[in-house]
């Protein structure tokens, strides 16, 4: 069963300050409205779009999302 992108995206919460995955991991994990559930782009990418949070750039979704797919999500 493939995970979530939020559950896949956790596991880059905890790193250092400067680092822009861990700050994107830290605030999806604070706002309760992330389609914690969901594994589409589409759904994924327009909500950071409409978000606009500037500590979750589109920019850093996307360098995780590589990462997602790269691990057979």
């Amino acid at each position: 069963m493939n995970q979530s992108f939020y559950l896949f995206a956790l596991k880059f919460r905890g790193g250092q300050k400067k680092d822009k995955k861990a700050q994107f991991a830290d605030n999806m994990f604070h706002l309760h409205d992330f389609p914690k559930a969901e594994a589409s782009f589409n759904v994924l990418s327009q909500y950071i779009e409409e978000l606009a949070h500037p500590d979750m750039p589109a920019i850093v979704f996307d360098e995780i999302w590589e990462l997602y797919m790269e691990h057979g999500n």
